[in-house]
């Protein structure tokens, strides 16, 4: 059997898998409008393009257990985002660079081509080896790999980074040369995101070490993907157990945002400032692209490492989804997010209320929780000291003396621990109030939420109940007046 016939035979197989186990996937938690694999594990985006008049996404996938194992690459099309089309298998660890491992990477359009960029990786005698590799198609569903396969390997990386931890190149073009930035670690275990150039996207050379991280920002980064954005660089990318700063970076694996200024002549990246992008307890390795009307777009894995997973415990034969996709802006040195609009398109609003008056005696809308639930409040804040509300079980309240937001998923369902220590069941974030009034938009699917916070930050969290709770109640400390209020469904 040559390669390309194993190859045939390795993505045939686990498509076959696929088609005759998916039925047996338990249903309970499975979202409505999120993007999940059809059955088994799926963790980081990957490959995010507009091609051929469709949205793109691919992902880090192992089809046969609801956890890691050898990664695929999971593939799925949408024109809205919100309806997702499975396609077949795009990539399988078949080759002797990659036999371990399809690890994470990105997408380009050449010459009407969809080219990835992905890292191989492959264990020899104990010791990790990570390479990057390219795989292309004329229909975008079905790659070849190239025979020349790595294109970025150790004679290239040279002593620049570690080839052990060399993972996830995000490509793109920049003038008339292609670029693409991958992670690493130094010999002192920190960050480092390096930049390699090429002039046809299939022979690379080393350009520059774009960007090192001190002893306080983690032991490895990951994910990284750099883009022009409102006048700004911006590179974003996943630390991993970066230090805690005030209410940043709590969980075990964080993402990062650093805005700057990029100097193409010496490769260098001149960070004017940072911080985490998302501030719930399950959000990593975002990956962006450029839609249909030239926006930039961020979707991530809707999931947290070193956690456990219920409904892998429960043996569900799933685990992990992706968030909603957000447009991205840079607005006062921030990265910001909004819910990219075609979403509010599938909205069915169905209750809208102004100026309700809270205080400590709370105030309970029976029955107006469902698993598609989409709400939005403005909240006049000024007379109030803290404002607390639940939904789902979860509880999200405010402090007005300490400006910050918390979402706790303390005591909803199955509980979730993983390697933070105490265990992590709450965030908390940073949000002054805007003319004295705190804005929220929420989206809940069936086990997960995600908070839009006046336009500027965002909170993201998966839970799991154990007995549906379908109540709204508000309650307050002195008087919180809600402006207004919209409940609604996202339907699909």
């Amino acid at each position: 059997m040559n390669l390309t016939e194993k190859r045939k035979d390795t993505i045939e197989q686990a498509n076959h898998f696929i088609a005759q186990s998916k039925h047996q996937v338990n249903q309970q938690y499975r979202h409505q409008y999120h993007l999940m694999a059809p059955i088994g594990w799926i963790n980081d985006p990957n490959g995010f393009i507009f091609f051929q008049g469709a949205y793109h996404l691919f992902y880090q996938y192992y089809p046969y257990d609801s956890q890691w194992g050898p990664m695929h690459w999971g593939h799925s099309k949408s024109t809205d985002m919100i309806h997702w089309e499975h396609l077949p298998v795009a990539l399988a660890p078949d080759q002797w660079y990659d036999k371990d491992g399809c690890f994470s990477g990105s997408a380009l359009e050449k010459d009407g081509l969809l080219y990835l960029m992905y890292t191989g990786h492959r264990i020899e005698e104990g010791k990790t080896y990570q390479t990057q590799c390219i795989a292309i198609s004329k229909d975008g569903i079905h790659f070849e790999k190239l025979e020349n396969n790595p294109v970025i390997g150790e004679s290239i990386l040279g002593k620049e980074g570690s080839i052990h931890d060399f993972r996830d190149p995000k490509v793109f073009v920049h003038g008339e040369s292609y670029f693409a930035v991958v992670a690493t670690k130094t010999e002192h275990d920190r960050g480092r995101i390096l930049l390699f150039s090429s002039e046809d996207c299939l022979n690379w050379q080393f350009y520059s070490v774009l960007l090192e991280g001190d002893a306080s920002q983690g032991i490895m980064w990951e994910c990284p993907d750099l883009f022009h954005l409102d006048g700004k660089d911006v590179l974003i990318l996943s630390p991993i157990q970066i230090e805690k700063n005030g209410y940043e970076y709590h969980n075990i694996s964080s993402t990062m945002a650093c805005i700057g200024k990029m100097d193409w002549q010496t490769g260098k990246l001149e960070v004017e400032t940072s911080h985490e992008i998302d501030f719930g307890l399950d959000f990593y390795a975002p990956q962006t692209t450029l839609g249909a009307d030239n926006q930039r777009i961020m979707i991530a894995w809707m999931q947290m490492w070193g956690r456990t997973l219920p409904t892998h415990v429960l043996g569900h034969r799933w685990a992990g989804s992706m968030t909603l996709p957000r447009t991205l802006h840079v607005r006062n040195e921030r990265l910001v997010q909004e819910p990219f609009p075609q979403i509010h398109d599938a909205l069915d609003l169905q209750l809208n209320e102004e100026q309700i008056i809270v205080n400590e005696h709370p105030i309970v809308y029976r029955r107006v929780i469902e698993d598609n639930t989409y709400l939005r409040l403005v909240i006049q804040l000024n007379e109030a000291r803290e404002f607390t509300f639940t939904l789902a079980g979860l509880q999200l309240s405010y402090s007005y003396d300490k400006e910050a937001l918390t979402l706790s998923r303390e005591n909803v369902g199955h509980v979730i621990s993983g390697d933070e220590q105490p265990i992590l069941t709450q965030r908390t974030i940073q949000t002054p109030l805007i003319e004295d009034c705190l804005t929220l938009e929420i989206f809940r699917d069936t086990s997960s939420i995600e908070v839009f916070i006046s336009g500027q930050e965002t909170i993201t969290t998966t839970f799991y109940e154990e007995e549906k709770n379908k109540d709204l109640i508000f309650s307050a400390t002195g008087n919180a007046i809600i402006q207004q209020l919209d409940i609604g469904q996202v339907m699909v």
